[in-house]
């Protein structure tokens, strides 16, 4: 028995199409795709056996979106997120596929034993398929051919603390290793592209060359002097991702900061520009300088950057791909692509992330990135926690816990978006969120294109339903987020997962967890 969905409006390969989509429930797979709206009584869907169809015209259907990078936080820090609440939240915006993240689980997947706990953990909670990325820690460099086995998608590590101490930071040393360790292995190494200064030479010509140079205005870092700016960026107090490493005796990390570093006595803490300024653009390009270097010794492995923030690599990621012909690929988040550190206000911790949101001038140059295909994907970063740990009452942007509720949000937000700002067409956004992401894990066989024997993996999507964000109708654990407020254009009506319904607005998520488990190999 099979069934069908059509409209008028299908993204199919890069273009908004009529067409009918016959699928099986029982395979879970795309059986055909005829480029027209079929009527109810055409002989095609006899042939197929066709037992249910709805044409959905003037709805868009487009290939469900694949987030590439959320933090579902389970076991181990369940009461901030959690395999069911996380994957609810994914299929309310569309998304049918979620990658999670080696941290902030605990134990963090760095190992199979730590794995297995995670898939247990995972075993019939998620209503969206769901993959594993690993982890790359100083001592696990014997770990990562059979977590590839195992099947997680690839690697993450950080150049910089991360502020959890079950999951230390690693070094260009360890990255070369890495990469060794890999070769020939269809895997992928990620990597939270943020370090100080101290691994690269600061008269390094290839680095002065590709590097975006701009002189900083004096409103950037507001209520600050230079030298206080400076001192902020040179902390290493303030370097850990998060604030947990830096706590020390119940002082708060620019309290700690301070006792080394007095010129700070005067910064605000709940300023967010005293925050960027302790993470200066040079803190992702230094970092992605050295992950450069370690691809150009071992060239055939595919390296992806995640979560850019800066413009300012642009350049240097430019020359890497096009001019040294590197495996390198980059991301950026619907964060750093929709918000503006200008209209931060003081003591709104719930749009602290690291690295962190930039200038709207910043935030104009990703997207031309974007549409330059420099950077070829977008995804949530979605890294929640609770209330208590952003310290809204407080407003203490360096010690409250950084990262942005977002799965779920990224399609609306980037049709407003860049529809308004930026001339982009839903075409784009498949791209970026689709058929890139898919590609980036390993699964550009199954998942991200409407296609035959493609997963039954659809998004319905209304271009001109409006509505407002609201953090208490979201389906998060913690209903806290930076875009609570925010007016959208674009909602998604219904997702469908292998051929079954998983969302409905106005009905909510099914009754039951539909989602699997992704362990299958990569074929890339």
């Amino acid at each position: 028995m099979s069934s069908a969905i059509s409209s008028t409006k299908v993204v199919i390969d890069g273009s908004v199409v009529p067409a009918t989509i016959i699928f099986s429930k029982t395979s879970g797979k795309i059986i055909d795709v005829i480029k027209d709206v079929l009527l109810e009584d055409d002989p095609l869907l006899v042939t197929y056996d066709v037992q249910f169809y709805r044409n959905m015209s003037p709805l868009v259907i487009l290939p469900g979106l694949v987030d590439s990078h959320v933090h579902l936080n389970e076991p181990g820090r369940t009461e901030w997120e959690g395999f069911p609440s996380g994957t609810q939240s994914a299929a309310s915006g569309g998304v049918t596929t979620v990658i999670d993240m080696p941290l902030n689980a605990i134990p963090p997947t760095t190992n199979i034993k730590n794995l297995n706990i995670k898939l247990d953990s995972a075993r019939g909670k998620c209503w969206v398929d769901t993959g594993f990325w690993g982890g790359l820690v100083p001592d696990n460099l014997d770990d990562l051919i059979p977590l590839i086995n195992a099947g997680v998608r690839g690697f993450k590590g950080f150049m910089m603390d991360s502020g959890v101490e079950e999951f230390p930071m690693i070094t260009p040393e360890y990255i070369n290793k890495a990469l060794e360790v890999v070769k020939g292995k269809n895997t992928m190494l990620m990597f939270h592209a943020e370090m100080d200064g101290a691994n690269k030479e600061d008269n390094d010509e290839e680095f002065n060359k590709c590097r975006h140079k701009h002189d900083e205005e004096e409103h950037y870092y507001s209520g600050l002097s230079e030298a206080q700016a400076e001192s902020l960026a040179k902390s290493p107090t303030l370097h850990a991702v998060e604030p947990l490493s830096a706590i020390e005796n119940d002082m708060k990390p620019l309290e700690l900061a301070t006792k080394n570093m007095p010129i700070l006595d005067t910064v605000d803490p709940t300023s967010y520009y005293s925050f960027l300024a302790s993470r200066p653009d040079s803190f992702e390009c230094n970092a992605i300088y050295n992950i450069i270097k370690c691809l150009q010794k071992h060239p055939t492995t595919k390296v992806h950057i995640v979560h850019l923030a800066t413009h300012e690599a642009l350049p240097m990621i430019r020359h890497a791909k096009e001019t040294l012909g590197l495996p390198l690929s980059v991301e950026t988040c619907f964060h750093y692509l929709s918000l503006k550190a200008e209209e931060i206000p003081s003591g709104a911790t719930q749009f602290k992330c690291c690295p962190p949101i930039r200038s709207d001038e910043n935030r104009r140059l990703l997207w031309g990135a974007l549409k330059e295909n420099l950077i070829t994907s977008i995804v949530s970063d979605h890294s929640p926690c609770t209330p208590e740990l952003k310290g809204l009452e407080r407003g203490d942007f360096f010690a409250a816990w950084g990262g942005i509720s977002s799965v779920g949000f990224g399609l609306p937000l980037l049709y407003t978006v860049g529809t308004e700002e930026f001339g982009i067409e839903i075409t784009d956004i498949v791209e970026w969120c689709c058929v890139n992401t898919a590609k980036q894990v390993g699964l550009s066989h199954t998942k991200g294109r409407i296609a035959v024997g493609y997963d039954a993996d659809f998004a319905i999507f209304d271009p001109l339903m409006e509505y407002t964000v609201a953090n208490a109708r979201t389906f998060f654990k913690n209903k806290l987020t930076a875009f609570d407020g925010k007016a959208l254009k674009g909602r998604v009506v219904e997702t469908i997962l292998r051929g079954n319904s998983i969302y409905a607005l106005g009905k909510g998520v099914s009754e039951v967890p539909m989602g699997k488990l992704i362990l299958e190999a990569r074929i890339d």
